[in-house]
């Protein structure tokens, strides 16, 4: 088996190097939008206690 036939991948090379593509993309991506997610709730958290602590005094 040559290194083209391997890259090739029995003619099934772009739905093969695609999924690989795509499932990289995602697990790029997913990290960094948890990321945002989390600093928006925490934001979210601190206005609400900001509120709260407001309407006590």
């Amino acid at each position: 088996m040559t290194v083209a036939e391997f890259f090739n991948m029995g003619g099934y090379a772009l739905y093969v190097w695609g999924s690989f593509g795509i499932s990289a993309l995602l697990m790029i991506i997913e990290p960094i939008m948890v990321r945002s997610h989390r600093r928006a709730v925490l934001q979210r958290i601190v206005r609400i206690n900001r509120m709260k602590a407001g309407e006590k005094v």
